[in-house]
């Protein structure tokens, strides 16, 4: 049974080096430029599909990670899940090769372990870890609050 099902085009113009896109999505919530400038070398103001994986990868993480931890019953009052995306040369050719997510939480009724254990139930669930797995060296690294 299908959840959701969501859209994004891209329009590029040129070849890739002197070349630019724009990516629209279905819901109308992205409009933004891309180029390979934007992606090998500096932002300038654009995104990047490995940006664009970093920011899905942390909000899904996220998601998953609050209702693990509200299912048993150490709800977090905070969240705030970092990805980083790495686009490297393998074979002569660029490939997105990891993703590295970095985790602060604030639950009072969580301890240590149980936020061990919420961060591996989060990283078997997400949507975006399970897609991305296999084929790219995905991290995660907790650090949980005191009090």
């Amino acid at each position: 049974m299908t959840i959701a099902q969501r859209q994004a085009q891209v329009v590029w113009e040129g070849t890739l080096a002197s070349g630019a896109g724009t990516v629209s999505s279905g819901s109308g919530a992205l409009d933004f430029p891309v180029t390979w400038a934007a992606r090998t070398e500096r932002p300038d103001g654009k995104t990047s599909p490995e940006e664009l994986i970093a920011a899905a990868h942390a909000s899904c993480f996220a998601m998953a990670l609050a209702l693990v931890l509200g299912e048993d019953h150490t709800p977090p009052e905070r969240l705030t899940v970092t990805a980083s995306c790495t686009l490297d040369e393998v074979g002569g050719a660029p490939r997105i090769t990891g993703v590295e997510l970095v985790v602060a939480a604030r639950a009072p009724s969580l301890d240590g372990a149980g936020f061990e254990r919420g961060l591996a139930k989060a990283a078997e669930l997400c949507p975006v870890s399970n897609a991305l797995r296999c084929n790219v060296d995905i991290t995660v690294d907790g650090d949980l609050e005191e009090g």
